[in-house]
C-alpha cells in the first residue's frame, strides 16, 4: 500500500509541477508550448466524436486542465514500478519520453501541433517541462518511500 500511495502522490505532485509550470511561464514568455490549446482541440474533437457537445470558454479550459491533470498524475505515477534508488533516473526518462511524445504524436492523432512546435524554443520548452514533471514525480516518489522505510 505504501508503494502505491506514494506512487500516486508523486504522480499528482509531478502533474501539478508540469501544468503550474506550462500556466506561469505562458505568461510570460511568448515561445512557451500552448499544450492547453492542444489539450482543448483533443478534448473537443473527443467529446464531438462521442455525440456531446463539448464546453465552450472558461469551461472549456477548466475540463481540459482537469483531464491533464487526471492524465499526467496517472502516467507519472507509473514511475512508482521502478526500483527505489532508479526512481529519479525513471522520472526523467519518463518526462523525456512524455516530452518528445507531446511533439510527434499529435499530428498523427489528428491535432494540430503549432501550440508545441511553432519555433525551436517551443519545442525545448516542451520536452523539458514534461521532464521536470517526470524528474519531479520521480523525486517525490523517493523521498516518500525512504519515509516510508
Amino acid at each position: 500500500m505504501k508503494k502505491l500511495t506514494s506512487s500516486i502522490i508523486g504522480g499528482i505532485a509531478g502533474a501539478l509541477a508540469l501544468n503550474i509550470l506550462h500556466q506561469a511561464v505562458e505568461e510570460f514568455v511568448h515561445e512557451a508550448p500552448r499544450v492547453d490549446l492542444v489539450g482543448e482541440e483533443a478534448l473537443s474533437k473527443g467529446l464531438e466524436t462521442a455525440g456531446i457537445e463539448p464546453p465552450t470558454g472558461d469551461q472549456l479550459f477548466a475540463a481540459t486542465m482537469a483531464a491533464d491533470l487526471l492524465s499526467n498524475a496517472a502516467y507519472y505515477s507509473l514511475i512508482g514500478f521502478g526500483k527505489k534508488k532508479q526512481l529519479p533516473w525513471i522520472g526523467t526518462i519518463s518526462g523525456l519520453a512524455a516530452g518528445v511524445g507531446a511533439l510527434t504524436l499529435t499530428k498523427p492523432m489528428g491535432l494540430s501541433d503549432a501550440p508545441v512546435t511553432r519555433t525551436t524554443a517551443t519545442k525545448v520548452m516542451t520536452v523539458a517541462w514534461y521532464t521536470f514533471g517526470g524528474i519531479v514525480a520521480g523525486t517525490v516518489i523517493n523521498k516518500l518511500r525512504k519515509s516510508f522505510s
